[in-house]
Protein backbone atom coordinates (compact mmCIF):
# COMPACT_ATOMS: atom_id res chain seq x y z
CA UNK A 1 0.00 0.00 0.00
CA UNK A 2 1.20 3.63 -0.98
CA UNK A 3 1.84 5.68 1.88
CA UNK A 4 0.07 9.19 2.00
CA UNK A 5 2.40 11.13 4.91
CA UNK A 6 5.85 10.60 6.51
CA UNK A 7 6.61 11.26 9.85
CA UNK A 8 6.93 9.79 13.99
CA UNK A 9 5.21 8.99 16.42
CA UNK A 10 6.01 10.94 19.48
CA UNK A 11 5.83 8.90 22.88
CA UNK A 12 7.09 10.99 24.95
CA UNK A 13 10.49 10.66 24.76
CA UNK A 14 10.70 7.81 22.32
CA UNK A 15 10.17 8.55 18.80
CA UNK A 16 9.20 5.84 16.75
CA UNK A 17 8.71 5.93 12.60
CA UNK A 18 5.83 5.82 11.08
CA UNK A 19 4.64 6.00 7.59
CA UNK A 20 0.50 6.76 6.77
CA UNK A 21 -1.44 4.51 4.76
CA UNK A 22 -5.12 4.57 4.14
CA UNK A 23 -6.83 1.55 5.86
CA UNK A 24 -10.43 2.44 4.01
CA UNK A 25 -10.93 2.20 -0.10
CA UNK A 26 -14.43 3.38 -1.67
CA UNK A 27 -16.20 1.06 -4.06
CA UNK A 28 -18.60 3.61 -5.71
CA UNK A 29 -19.22 3.31 -9.10
CA UNK A 30 -18.35 6.84 -10.46
CA UNK A 31 -19.71 8.34 -13.57
CA UNK A 32 -18.26 10.77 -16.08
CA UNK A 33 -20.65 14.02 -17.35
CA UNK A 34 -21.45 14.12 -20.73
CA UNK A 35 -23.08 16.11 -23.45
CA UNK A 36 -26.38 14.11 -23.56
CA UNK A 37 -27.09 15.35 -27.10
CA UNK A 38 -24.28 13.51 -28.51
CA UNK A 39 -22.29 11.89 -25.41
CA UNK A 40 -19.55 13.95 -25.71
CA UNK A 41 -17.09 14.11 -22.54
CA UNK A 42 -17.41 17.21 -20.37
CA UNK A 43 -14.45 18.30 -18.91
CA UNK A 44 -13.03 20.80 -16.23
CA UNK A 45 -9.93 22.36 -17.24
CA UNK A 46 -7.53 24.15 -15.26
CA UNK A 47 -7.17 27.27 -16.98
CA UNK A 48 -4.57 30.79 -16.01
CA UNK A 49 -6.54 33.57 -15.91
CA UNK A 50 -3.89 35.20 -16.91
CA UNK A 51 -2.10 33.53 -19.48
CA UNK A 52 -5.91 32.47 -20.94
CA UNK A 53 -4.25 29.13 -21.26
CA UNK A 54 -4.56 25.76 -19.75
CA UNK A 55 -1.90 24.32 -17.25
CA UNK A 56 -0.63 20.86 -16.17
CA UNK A 57 -0.71 19.53 -12.19
CA UNK A 58 2.80 19.90 -11.96
CA UNK A 59 2.50 23.88 -12.71
CA UNK A 60 -0.07 24.56 -9.83
CA UNK A 61 0.82 25.49 -6.39
CA UNK A 62 -1.12 26.62 -3.02
CA UNK A 63 -1.87 30.66 -2.15
CA UNK A 64 -4.13 32.33 0.62
CA UNK A 65 -5.98 34.77 -0.95
CA UNK A 66 -5.95 38.07 0.82
CA UNK A 67 -9.20 40.30 2.07
CA UNK A 68 -7.97 42.75 -1.48
CA UNK A 69 -7.49 39.77 -3.38
CA UNK A 70 -3.91 39.66 -3.52
CA UNK A 71 -2.56 36.18 -3.26
CA UNK A 72 0.09 35.04 -1.12
CA UNK A 73 2.15 31.76 -2.63
CA UNK A 74 2.17 29.25 0.44
CA UNK A 75 5.08 25.89 -0.86
CA UNK A 76 5.22 22.75 0.05
CA UNK A 77 8.41 23.72 2.24
CA UNK A 78 6.78 26.75 4.15
CA UNK A 79 4.10 24.29 5.40
CA UNK A 80 6.58 21.27 6.36
CA UNK A 81 8.57 24.25 8.30
CA UNK A 82 5.55 25.06 10.37
CA UNK A 83 6.44 26.20 13.90
CA UNK A 84 4.35 23.49 15.86
CA UNK A 85 5.64 20.01 16.65
CA UNK A 86 3.02 18.46 14.87
CA UNK A 87 3.97 19.50 11.05
CA UNK A 88 5.91 15.77 10.46
CA UNK A 89 4.64 14.02 13.98
CA UNK A 90 2.10 12.46 15.11
CA UNK A 91 2.15 13.73 19.01
CA UNK A 92 0.23 11.54 21.93
CA UNK A 93 -0.98 13.90 24.35
CA UNK A 94 -3.57 11.35 26.31
CA UNK A 95 -4.67 7.85 26.80
CA UNK A 96 -7.98 7.44 27.64
CA UNK A 97 -10.86 5.06 27.41
CA UNK A 98 -12.02 4.17 24.24
CA UNK A 99 -16.19 4.65 25.24
CA UNK A 100 -15.35 7.66 25.93
CA UNK A 101 -14.73 8.94 22.32
CA UNK A 102 -17.75 9.91 20.94
CA UNK A 103 -18.26 8.45 17.26
CA UNK A 104 -19.83 11.55 15.71
CA UNK A 105 -16.30 12.68 15.87
CA UNK A 106 -14.44 9.96 14.20
CA UNK A 107 -13.76 10.50 10.84
CA UNK A 108 -10.91 8.46 8.46
CA UNK A 109 -9.17 5.67 9.20
CA UNK A 110 -5.39 4.83 8.94
CA UNK A 111 -3.18 2.41 9.26
CA UNK A 112 0.42 2.99 10.74
CA UNK A 113 3.03 1.62 9.52
CA UNK A 114 6.43 0.96 11.03
CA UNK A 115 9.10 3.29 9.05
CA UNK A 116 11.97 0.55 8.44
CA UNK A 117 13.54 -1.86 10.96
CA UNK A 118 14.57 0.84 13.85
CA UNK A 119 10.79 1.32 14.18
CA UNK A 120 10.04 -2.29 15.01
CA UNK A 121 10.59 -2.45 18.45
CA UNK A 122 9.24 1.07 19.76
CA UNK A 123 5.80 0.41 17.37
CA UNK A 124 5.53 -3.28 19.09
CA UNK A 125 5.53 -1.81 22.62
CA UNK A 126 3.41 0.85 21.97
CA UNK A 127 0.94 -1.61 20.42
CA UNK A 128 0.91 -3.88 23.19
CA UNK A 129 1.61 -1.27 25.73
CA UNK A 130 -2.31 0.06 24.45
CA UNK A 131 -3.73 -3.64 23.95
CA UNK A 132 -2.38 -3.96 27.53
CA UNK A 133 -4.33 -0.78 29.01
CA UNK A 134 -7.66 -1.35 26.98
CA UNK A 135 -7.36 2.28 26.12
CA UNK A 136 -7.01 4.20 22.75
CA UNK A 137 -3.77 7.43 22.70
CA UNK A 138 -5.52 10.28 21.82
CA UNK A 139 -2.84 12.73 19.49
CA UNK A 140 -2.58 15.78 17.21
CA UNK A 141 -1.30 15.38 13.87
CA UNK A 142 -0.79 18.31 10.78
CA UNK A 143 -2.13 17.11 7.35
CA UNK A 144 -3.52 18.33 4.09
CA UNK A 145 -2.57 22.10 5.38
CA UNK A 146 -4.11 21.92 8.69
CA UNK A 147 -3.69 20.60 12.15
CA UNK A 148 -6.00 17.35 13.46
CA UNK A 149 -6.96 15.49 16.22
CA UNK A 150 -6.40 11.65 16.32
CA UNK A 151 -6.91 8.34 18.25
CA UNK A 152 -5.01 5.34 17.73
CA UNK A 153 -6.16 1.78 19.03
CA UNK A 154 -4.81 -1.83 17.97
CA UNK A 155 -6.22 -3.59 15.02
CA UNK A 156 -4.73 -7.04 14.88
CA UNK A 157 -0.98 -6.65 14.98
CA UNK A 158 -0.77 -3.10 13.36
CA UNK A 159 -1.75 0.13 14.86
CA UNK A 160 -4.50 2.26 13.31
CA UNK A 161 -5.58 5.91 13.61
CA UNK A 162 -8.98 8.02 12.95
CA UNK A 163 -8.99 10.87 12.33
CA UNK A 164 -11.23 12.74 14.63
CA UNK A 165 -13.13 16.69 14.51
CA UNK A 166 -12.37 18.84 17.00
CA UNK A 167 -15.01 18.97 19.68
CA UNK A 168 -16.36 22.75 18.76
CA UNK A 169 -16.92 21.16 14.97
CA UNK A 170 -19.69 18.58 16.18
CA UNK A 171 -22.99 20.49 16.17
CA UNK A 172 -25.09 20.43 19.53
CA UNK A 173 -28.48 17.98 18.69
CA UNK A 174 -30.75 21.19 19.01
CA UNK A 175 -34.14 20.90 17.64
CA UNK A 176 -33.40 17.16 16.54
CA UNK A 177 -35.46 15.25 18.81
CA UNK A 178 -39.21 16.07 19.07
CA UNK A 179 -41.00 18.61 20.94
CA UNK A 180 -44.26 16.31 21.91
CA UNK A 181 -44.68 15.38 25.50
CA UNK A 182 -44.74 11.26 24.43
CA UNK A 183 -45.31 8.54 27.24
CA UNK A 184 -43.74 4.96 26.34
CA UNK A 185 -45.84 2.06 27.96
CA UNK A 186 -44.10 -0.85 29.59
CA UNK A 187 -45.47 -3.02 27.01
CA UNK A 188 -44.18 -1.13 24.07
CA UNK A 189 -41.09 -1.52 25.83
CA UNK A 190 -41.05 -5.45 25.78
CA UNK A 191 -42.41 -5.64 22.37
CA UNK A 192 -39.09 -3.62 20.92
CA UNK A 193 -37.01 -5.55 23.18
CA UNK A 194 -38.34 -8.68 21.82
CA UNK A 195 -37.55 -7.27 18.51
CA UNK A 196 -33.93 -6.69 19.26
CA UNK A 197 -33.55 -10.00 20.42
CA UNK A 198 -35.54 -11.41 17.60
CA UNK A 199 -33.22 -9.43 14.96
CA UNK A 200 -29.88 -10.34 16.76
CA UNK A 201 -26.81 -9.91 15.82
CA UNK A 202 -25.14 -9.79 12.63
CA UNK A 203 -21.41 -10.62 10.84
CA UNK A 204 -20.44 -7.06 9.70
CA UNK A 205 -18.49 -9.42 6.57
CA UNK A 206 -21.99 -10.56 5.88
CA UNK A 207 -23.60 -7.55 4.84
CA UNK A 208 -22.75 -5.92 1.04
CA UNK A 209 -23.70 -3.04 -0.89
CA UNK A 210 -26.94 -4.07 -2.81
CA UNK A 211 -27.58 -0.80 -4.39
CA UNK A 212 -24.14 -1.29 -6.15
CA UNK A 213 -24.42 -4.93 -7.52
CA UNK A 214 -28.11 -3.45 -8.89
CA UNK A 215 -26.36 -0.55 -10.32
CA UNK A 216 -23.84 -2.79 -12.25
CA UNK A 217 -26.71 -5.01 -13.54
CA UNK A 218 -28.30 -1.71 -15.23
CA UNK A 219 -24.44 -0.70 -16.61
CA UNK A 220 -23.83 -4.41 -18.28
CA UNK A 221 -27.32 -5.08 -19.33
CA UNK A 222 -27.57 -1.60 -21.21
CA UNK A 223 -23.89 -2.58 -22.52
CA UNK A 224 -24.96 -5.54 -24.16
CA UNK A 225 -28.24 -3.72 -25.66
CA UNK A 226 -30.96 -5.14 -23.40
CA UNK A 227 -33.41 -3.56 -21.26
CA UNK A 228 -32.38 -3.30 -17.63
CA UNK A 229 -34.15 -4.85 -15.05
CA UNK A 230 -37.18 -3.76 -13.36
CA UNK A 231 -37.35 -2.82 -10.13
CA UNK A 232 -39.16 -5.45 -7.88
CA UNK A 233 -42.63 -4.35 -6.42
CA UNK A 234 -42.56 -3.26 -3.00
CA UNK A 235 -44.53 -5.01 -0.30
CA UNK A 236 -47.63 -4.10 0.45
CA UNK A 237 -48.95 -4.33 4.05
CA UNK A 238 -52.01 -3.79 5.62
CA UNK A 239 -52.39 -0.46 7.28
CA UNK A 240 -50.89 -0.46 10.73
CA UNK A 241 -53.34 0.88 13.60
CA UNK A 242 -50.93 1.94 16.23
CA UNK A 243 -47.69 1.96 16.95
CA UNK A 244 -48.02 -1.85 19.32
CA UNK A 245 -49.30 -3.40 16.33
CA UNK A 246 -46.34 -2.11 14.44
CA UNK A 247 -43.99 -3.86 17.17
CA UNK A 248 -46.11 -6.76 17.00
CA UNK A 249 -45.88 -7.59 13.36
CA UNK A 250 -42.24 -6.75 13.32
CA UNK A 251 -41.63 -9.73 15.68
CA UNK A 252 -43.49 -11.50 13.79
CA UNK A 253 -42.17 -11.27 10.56
CA UNK A 254 -38.86 -11.48 12.28
CA UNK A 255 -39.33 -14.79 13.54
CA UNK A 256 -40.29 -16.02 10.33
CA UNK A 257 -37.69 -14.48 8.11
CA UNK A 258 -35.08 -16.56 10.72
CA UNK A 259 -37.61 -19.45 10.76
CA UNK A 260 -38.28 -19.50 14.22
CA UNK A 261 -41.38 -20.73 15.65
CA UNK A 262 -44.83 -18.81 15.92
CA UNK A 263 -45.36 -17.18 19.55
CA UNK A 264 -47.90 -18.97 21.07
CA UNK A 265 -50.54 -16.49 21.54
CA UNK A 266 -51.10 -16.65 17.75
CA UNK A 267 -51.95 -13.61 15.86
CA UNK A 268 -50.94 -10.46 17.62
CA UNK A 269 -53.78 -8.66 18.76
CA UNK A 270 -54.28 -5.12 16.72
CA UNK A 271 -55.46 -2.47 19.11
CA UNK A 272 -56.37 1.38 17.55
CA UNK A 273 -54.86 4.25 19.22
CA UNK A 274 -56.82 6.04 21.69
CA UNK A 275 -59.31 8.51 19.71
CA UNK A 276 -58.78 12.14 20.19
CA UNK A 277 -60.74 15.45 19.86
CA UNK A 278 -63.23 15.21 16.81
CA UNK A 279 -62.32 16.51 13.52
CA UNK A 280 -63.44 20.29 12.99
CA UNK A 281 -66.56 20.16 10.12
CA UNK A 282 -66.01 21.56 7.27
CA UNK A 283 -67.78 24.93 5.92
CA UNK A 284 -71.43 24.09 4.25
CA UNK A 285 -72.34 22.20 7.19
CA UNK A 286 -71.15 19.09 5.54
CA UNK A 287 -68.93 16.50 8.26
CA UNK A 288 -65.62 15.08 6.54
CA UNK A 289 -65.12 10.89 5.91
CA UNK A 290 -63.08 10.91 8.90
CA UNK A 291 -65.58 12.29 10.96
CA UNK A 292 -68.29 10.54 9.69
CA UNK A 293 -66.60 7.31 10.19
CA UNK A 294 -65.84 8.28 13.80
CA UNK A 295 -69.34 9.09 14.75
CA UNK A 296 -70.98 6.03 13.12
CA UNK A 297 -68.47 3.99 14.86
CA UNK A 298 -69.36 5.75 18.00
CA UNK A 299 -72.86 5.23 17.53
CA UNK A 300 -72.72 1.48 17.11
CA UNK A 301 -71.44 0.86 20.63
CA UNK A 302 -74.02 3.15 22.36
CA UNK A 303 -76.57 1.08 19.64
CA UNK A 304 -75.43 -2.14 21.28
CA UNK A 305 -75.63 -0.99 24.92
CA UNK A 306 -79.14 -0.17 24.63
CA UNK A 307 -79.94 -3.32 22.91
CA UNK A 308 -78.69 -4.75 25.61
CA UNK A 309 -80.05 -2.67 28.04
CA UNK A 310 -83.41 -3.25 26.72
CA UNK A 311 -82.70 -7.28 26.82
CA UNK A 312 -81.79 -7.05 30.71
CA UNK A 313 -84.93 -5.28 31.55
CA UNK A 314 -87.04 -7.78 29.44
CA UNK A 315 -85.24 -10.73 31.11
CA UNK A 316 -85.76 -8.92 34.69
CA UNK A 317 -89.44 -8.49 33.95
CA UNK A 318 -89.91 -12.31 32.44
CA UNK A 319 -87.96 -13.28 35.69
CA UNK A 320 -90.75 -11.59 37.79
CA UNK A 321 -93.73 -12.01 35.52
CA UNK A 322 -92.94 -16.15 36.53
CA UNK A 323 -92.26 -15.59 40.19
CA UNK A 324 -95.88 -13.85 40.69
CA UNK A 325 -97.49 -16.55 38.82
CA UNK A 326 -95.35 -18.99 41.21
CA UNK A 327 -96.64 -16.84 44.50
CA UNK A 328 -99.90 -16.71 42.81
CA UNK A 329 -100.32 -20.53 42.43
CA UNK A 330 -98.60 -21.33 46.21
CA UNK A 331 -101.31 -19.04 46.94
CA UNK A 332 -104.36 -20.88 45.27
CA UNK A 333 -102.62 -24.29 46.46
CA UNK A 334 -102.86 -23.49 49.89
CA UNK A 335 -106.33 -21.78 49.66
CA UNK A 336 -107.77 -25.17 48.70
CA UNK A 337 -105.87 -26.80 51.10
CA UNK A 338 -107.00 -24.78 53.71
CA UNK A 339 -110.78 -25.32 52.59
CA UNK A 340 -110.45 -28.74 52.55
CA UNK A 341 -109.25 -29.19 55.58
CA UNK A 342 -112.24 -27.05 56.84
CA UNK A 343 -114.21 -29.05 54.90
CA UNK A 344 -113.12 -32.24 56.48
CA UNK A 345 -113.15 -30.78 60.21
CA UNK A 346 -116.96 -29.77 59.22
CA UNK A 347 -117.57 -32.92 58.50
CA UNK A 348 -116.14 -34.65 61.01
CA UNK A 349 -117.80 -32.47 63.87
CA UNK A 350 -121.53 -32.94 62.10
CA UNK A 351 -120.69 -36.86 62.07
CA UNK A 352 -119.78 -36.79 65.61
CA UNK A 353 -123.05 -34.47 66.86
CA UNK A 354 -125.04 -36.89 64.91
CA UNK A 355 -124.14 -40.13 66.83
CA UNK A 356 -124.38 -37.81 69.97
CA UNK A 357 -127.96 -37.29 68.86
CA UNK A 358 -128.46 -40.74 68.78
CA UNK A 359 -127.08 -42.12 71.92
CA UNK A 360 -129.14 -39.57 73.55
CA UNK A 361 -132.50 -40.38 71.86
CA UNK A 362 -132.26 -44.30 72.35
CA UNK A 363 -131.46 -43.55 76.39
CA UNK A 364 -134.62 -41.66 76.38
CA UNK A 365 -136.76 -44.53 74.56
CA UNK A 366 -135.21 -47.01 77.18
CA UNK A 367 -135.97 -45.00 80.24
CA UNK A 368 -139.66 -44.47 79.19
CA UNK A 369 -139.81 -48.18 78.57
CA UNK A 370 -138.41 -49.18 82.13
CA UNK A 371 -141.22 -46.89 83.75
CA UNK A 372 -143.65 -48.20 82.03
Amino acid sequence: MRSIWNGAISFGLVSIPIKLVNATESHSIAFRQIHTEDNGRIRYRKVCELEDREVTQAEIGKAYEDADGTMIPITDDDLTHLPIPTARTIEIVAFVPGDRIDPLQMGSAYYLAAGGAPAAKPYTLLREALKRSNKVAIAKFALRGRERLGMLRVVGDAIAMHGLLWPDEVRAPEGVAPDADVTIRDKELDLADALMDTLGEVDLTDLHDEYREALEEVIAAKASGEAPPEMPEPATGGKVLDLMAALENSVRAARESRGAEPSPGGEAEVRPLPRGRAAPKETGGKKSTSTAKKTAAAKKPAATRKSTSKTAQGTRKTATAKSTTTKTATAKHATTKNATTKNATAKSTTARSGASAKKTAAKKTASRKRSA
